[in-house]
Protein backbone atom coordinates (compact mmCIF):
# COMPACT_ATOMS: atom_id res chain seq x y z
CA UNK A 1 0.00 0.00 0.00
CA UNK A 2 1.14 3.54 -0.68
CA UNK A 3 0.22 6.71 1.16
CA UNK A 4 -1.91 9.45 -0.33
CA UNK A 5 -5.24 9.44 -2.08
CA UNK A 6 -5.86 6.11 -3.86
CA UNK A 7 -6.73 6.10 -7.56
CA UNK A 8 -10.25 5.24 -8.74
CA UNK A 9 -10.29 2.38 -11.24
CA UNK A 10 -13.40 1.54 -13.20
CA UNK A 11 -14.17 -2.12 -13.95
CA UNK A 12 -16.73 -3.04 -16.58
CA UNK A 13 -19.41 -5.43 -15.34
CA UNK A 14 -21.50 -7.98 -17.19
CA UNK A 15 -25.23 -7.75 -17.69
CA UNK A 16 -27.69 -10.59 -17.95
CA UNK A 17 -30.57 -10.86 -20.38
CA UNK A 18 -34.03 -10.27 -18.88
CA UNK A 19 -35.76 -13.46 -17.77
CA UNK A 20 -39.31 -14.43 -18.69
CA UNK A 21 -40.48 -13.47 -15.21
CA UNK A 22 -38.63 -10.15 -14.95
CA UNK A 23 -38.02 -7.41 -17.49
CA UNK A 24 -35.07 -6.00 -15.58
CA UNK A 25 -31.47 -7.07 -16.26
CA UNK A 26 -28.93 -8.08 -13.62
CA UNK A 27 -25.55 -6.45 -13.24
CA UNK A 28 -22.79 -8.79 -12.03
CA UNK A 29 -19.02 -8.84 -11.60
CA UNK A 30 -16.95 -11.54 -9.86
CA UNK A 31 -15.57 -10.26 -6.55
CA UNK A 32 -12.05 -11.33 -7.53
CA UNK A 33 -11.69 -8.35 -9.88
CA UNK A 34 -12.42 -5.89 -7.10
CA UNK A 35 -10.14 -7.76 -4.68
CA UNK A 36 -7.20 -7.62 -7.11
CA UNK A 37 -7.59 -3.86 -7.48
CA UNK A 38 -7.96 -3.36 -3.73
CA UNK A 39 -4.83 -5.40 -3.00
CA UNK A 40 -2.98 -3.11 -5.41
CA UNK A 41 -3.96 -0.11 -3.28
CA UNK A 42 -6.67 1.33 -5.51
CA UNK A 43 -10.44 1.78 -5.23
CA UNK A 44 -12.58 -0.20 -7.71
CA UNK A 45 -15.68 1.35 -9.26
CA UNK A 46 -18.15 -1.00 -10.95
CA UNK A 47 -19.23 0.28 -14.37
CA UNK A 48 -22.61 -0.59 -15.82
CA UNK A 49 -23.23 -0.86 -19.53
CA UNK A 50 -26.72 0.50 -18.91
CA UNK A 51 -25.35 3.99 -18.34
CA UNK A 52 -26.34 6.55 -20.99
CA UNK A 53 -23.63 7.46 -23.49
CA UNK A 54 -23.54 10.95 -22.07
CA UNK A 55 -22.13 9.47 -18.85
CA UNK A 56 -18.99 8.10 -20.53
CA UNK A 57 -17.26 11.47 -20.76
CA UNK A 58 -18.05 12.22 -17.12
CA UNK A 59 -16.77 8.82 -16.00
CA UNK A 60 -13.46 9.37 -17.74
CA UNK A 61 -13.03 12.70 -15.98
CA UNK A 62 -13.46 10.96 -12.62
CA UNK A 63 -11.60 7.68 -13.17
CA UNK A 64 -7.83 7.23 -13.07
CA UNK A 65 -7.80 3.87 -14.84
CA UNK A 66 -10.01 1.36 -16.65
CA UNK A 67 -10.22 -2.44 -16.39
CA UNK A 68 -12.08 -4.27 -19.15
CA UNK A 69 -13.16 -7.49 -17.47
CA UNK A 70 -13.77 -10.82 -19.13
CA UNK A 71 -17.17 -12.29 -19.86
CA UNK A 72 -18.91 -15.21 -21.50
CA UNK A 73 -19.71 -13.46 -24.79
CA UNK A 74 -18.14 -12.57 -28.14
CA UNK A 75 -17.57 -9.26 -29.92
CA UNK A 76 -19.63 -9.31 -33.11
CA UNK A 77 -17.35 -9.42 -36.18
CA UNK A 78 -19.18 -6.47 -37.75
CA UNK A 79 -16.99 -4.30 -35.53
CA UNK A 80 -13.94 -5.43 -37.52
CA UNK A 81 -15.53 -5.80 -40.93
CA UNK A 82 -16.24 -9.55 -41.10
CA UNK A 83 -19.30 -11.76 -41.33
CA UNK A 84 -20.25 -14.03 -38.47
CA UNK A 85 -19.42 -17.72 -38.70
CA UNK A 86 -21.46 -20.53 -37.20
CA UNK A 87 -19.09 -20.95 -34.24
CA UNK A 88 -19.62 -17.37 -33.04
CA UNK A 89 -20.80 -17.35 -29.41
CA UNK A 90 -23.30 -15.23 -27.50
CA UNK A 91 -23.43 -11.54 -28.38
CA UNK A 92 -24.13 -8.79 -25.83
CA UNK A 93 -24.60 -5.63 -27.85
CA UNK A 94 -25.19 -3.24 -24.94
CA UNK A 95 -22.04 -4.28 -23.12
CA UNK A 96 -19.93 -4.36 -26.29
CA UNK A 97 -21.08 -0.88 -27.37
CA UNK A 98 -20.34 0.53 -23.92
CA UNK A 99 -16.92 -1.11 -23.58
CA UNK A 100 -15.76 -0.15 -27.05
CA UNK A 101 -16.87 3.46 -26.55
CA UNK A 102 -15.21 3.63 -23.12
CA UNK A 103 -12.03 2.13 -24.53
CA UNK A 104 -11.94 4.45 -27.53
CA UNK A 105 -12.29 7.57 -25.40
CA UNK A 106 -9.90 6.25 -22.71
CA UNK A 107 -7.23 5.63 -25.36
CA UNK A 108 -7.62 9.16 -26.67
CA UNK A 109 -7.16 10.46 -23.11
CA UNK A 110 -4.20 8.10 -22.51
CA UNK A 111 -6.01 6.67 -19.50
CA UNK A 112 -4.28 3.50 -18.18
CA UNK A 113 -6.16 0.42 -19.43
CA UNK A 114 -5.92 -3.23 -18.42
CA UNK A 115 -7.88 -5.63 -20.62
CA UNK A 116 -8.54 -9.13 -19.28
CA UNK A 117 -9.61 -11.99 -21.57
CA UNK A 118 -12.31 -10.42 -23.78
CA UNK A 119 -11.06 -7.04 -22.61
CA UNK A 120 -7.80 -7.63 -24.47
CA UNK A 121 -9.81 -8.38 -27.60
CA UNK A 122 -11.81 -5.17 -27.14
CA UNK A 123 -8.61 -3.10 -27.06
CA UNK A 124 -7.46 -4.72 -30.30
CA UNK A 125 -10.78 -4.14 -32.06
CA UNK A 126 -11.00 -0.48 -31.02
CA UNK A 127 -7.53 0.09 -32.47
CA UNK A 128 -8.57 -1.38 -35.82
CA UNK A 129 -7.52 -4.99 -35.33
CA UNK A 130 -9.49 -8.17 -35.93
CA UNK A 131 -10.18 -11.45 -34.15
CA UNK A 132 -10.32 -15.12 -34.87
CA UNK A 133 -14.00 -15.79 -34.26
CA UNK A 134 -13.12 -19.35 -33.28
CA UNK A 135 -9.47 -20.38 -33.07
CA UNK A 136 -10.25 -24.07 -33.46
CA UNK A 137 -11.96 -23.39 -36.78
CA UNK A 138 -9.94 -20.52 -38.20
CA UNK A 139 -6.39 -20.84 -36.88
CA UNK A 140 -4.36 -23.68 -38.30
CA UNK A 141 -2.31 -25.44 -35.63
CA UNK A 142 -4.30 -24.05 -32.70
CA UNK A 143 -5.45 -26.65 -30.24
CA UNK A 144 -2.10 -27.85 -28.96
CA UNK A 145 -2.97 -25.86 -25.84
CA UNK A 146 -6.19 -26.05 -23.86
CA UNK A 147 -7.46 -22.51 -24.23
CA UNK A 148 -10.80 -23.19 -22.59
CA UNK A 149 -9.40 -24.85 -19.49
CA UNK A 150 -11.18 -24.20 -16.19
CA UNK A 151 -8.08 -25.06 -14.15
CA UNK A 152 -7.68 -22.11 -11.71
CA UNK A 153 -3.95 -22.81 -11.34
CA UNK A 154 -3.18 -22.46 -15.06
CA UNK A 155 -4.04 -24.59 -18.03
CA UNK A 156 -1.09 -24.04 -20.40
CA UNK A 157 2.19 -22.17 -20.65
CA UNK A 158 2.93 -18.91 -22.43
CA UNK A 159 6.15 -17.33 -23.67
CA UNK A 160 6.60 -13.66 -22.77
CA UNK A 161 8.48 -11.55 -25.29
CA UNK A 162 11.68 -9.92 -23.94
CA UNK A 163 11.76 -6.13 -24.07
CA UNK A 164 8.01 -5.73 -23.61
CA UNK A 165 6.25 -3.92 -20.82
CA UNK A 166 4.69 -7.23 -19.74
CA UNK A 167 8.13 -8.80 -19.41
CA UNK A 168 9.28 -5.91 -17.24
CA UNK A 169 6.22 -6.38 -15.02
CA UNK A 170 6.20 -10.15 -14.51
CA UNK A 171 10.01 -10.54 -14.65
CA UNK A 172 9.92 -13.98 -16.21
CA UNK A 173 9.78 -15.35 -19.73
CA UNK A 174 7.59 -18.39 -19.22
CA UNK A 175 4.76 -19.40 -16.89
CA UNK A 176 1.39 -21.10 -16.84
CA UNK A 177 -1.85 -19.20 -17.34
CA UNK A 178 -5.53 -19.94 -16.83
CA UNK A 179 -7.36 -19.20 -20.06
CA UNK A 180 -11.00 -19.62 -21.00
CA UNK A 181 -11.46 -18.32 -24.54
CA UNK A 182 -12.26 -19.57 -28.01
CA UNK A 183 -11.45 -16.28 -29.76
CA UNK A 184 -8.10 -14.53 -30.08
CA UNK A 185 -6.33 -11.60 -31.69
CA UNK A 186 -5.78 -12.07 -35.43
CA UNK A 187 -4.70 -8.80 -37.04
CA UNK A 188 -3.06 -6.42 -34.57
CA UNK A 189 -4.55 -2.98 -34.06
CA UNK A 190 -2.66 0.27 -34.54
CA UNK A 191 0.34 0.71 -32.26
CA UNK A 192 -0.03 -2.72 -30.67
CA UNK A 193 2.61 -5.41 -30.31
CA UNK A 194 2.42 -9.01 -29.13
CA UNK A 195 3.91 -9.54 -25.68
CA UNK A 196 2.94 -13.18 -25.04
CA UNK A 197 2.10 -16.26 -27.11
CA UNK A 198 1.01 -19.80 -26.37
CA UNK A 199 3.00 -22.77 -27.61
CA UNK A 200 0.49 -23.29 -30.44
CA UNK A 201 0.96 -19.73 -31.69
CA UNK A 202 -2.19 -18.18 -30.25
CA UNK A 203 -1.60 -14.60 -29.12
CA UNK A 204 -2.06 -14.40 -25.35
CA UNK A 205 -1.04 -10.81 -24.67
CA UNK A 206 -0.81 -7.42 -26.37
CA UNK A 207 0.30 -3.94 -25.39
CA UNK A 208 0.42 -0.48 -26.89
CA UNK A 209 3.65 1.24 -27.84
CA UNK A 210 1.84 4.59 -28.10
CA UNK A 211 0.32 4.91 -24.63
CA UNK A 212 1.59 5.03 -21.07
CA UNK A 213 -0.12 1.81 -19.98
CA UNK A 214 -2.38 -0.20 -22.27
CA UNK A 215 -2.04 -3.93 -21.59
CA UNK A 216 -4.25 -6.82 -22.65
CA UNK A 217 -3.93 -10.42 -21.43
CA UNK A 218 -6.04 -13.39 -22.52
CA UNK A 219 -5.82 -15.12 -19.15
CA UNK A 220 -7.28 -14.23 -15.74
CA UNK A 221 -4.53 -12.82 -13.50
CA UNK A 222 -7.13 -11.71 -10.95
CA UNK A 223 -7.63 -15.41 -10.08
CA UNK A 224 -3.92 -16.15 -9.72
CA UNK A 225 -2.81 -12.87 -8.11
CA UNK A 226 -3.50 -13.87 -4.48
CA UNK A 227 -0.94 -16.69 -4.66
CA UNK A 228 1.40 -15.73 -7.54
CA UNK A 229 3.48 -12.60 -7.13
CA UNK A 230 4.16 -12.14 -10.85
CA UNK A 231 0.40 -12.08 -11.48
CA UNK A 232 -0.15 -9.61 -8.63
CA UNK A 233 2.47 -7.33 -10.19
CA UNK A 234 0.22 -6.89 -13.22
CA UNK A 235 -2.28 -5.13 -10.96
CA UNK A 236 0.24 -3.31 -8.79
CA UNK A 237 2.03 -1.93 -11.86
CA UNK A 238 -1.29 -0.89 -13.40
CA UNK A 239 -2.35 0.79 -10.15
CA UNK A 240 0.97 2.64 -10.01
CA UNK A 241 0.30 4.16 -13.43
CA UNK A 242 -3.23 5.05 -12.33
CA UNK A 243 -1.77 6.75 -9.25
CA UNK A 244 0.52 8.82 -11.48
CA UNK A 245 -2.50 9.79 -13.52
CA UNK A 246 -4.28 10.94 -10.37
CA UNK A 247 -1.32 13.04 -9.23
CA UNK A 248 -0.95 14.68 -12.62
CA UNK A 249 -4.47 16.11 -12.50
Amino acid sequence: MTSGKPPLIGITADISSPSNSAKDTTLFLPRRYLAAIERAGAVPVVLSANRPKSAVRHLLRVLNGLVLSGGNFDIHPRYYGERAIRELGEIKNARTDFELEMTDKALKEDLPILGICGGAQAINVVLGGSLYQDIGTQLSGAGACEHSSKNPNGGHSIQVEPGTHLFDIVRRSRFKVNTSHHQAVKRLGRGLIVNAVADDGVIEGIESTEHGFVLGVQWHPEVLAPRQQHQHRIFSSFAAFCRKRLRSR
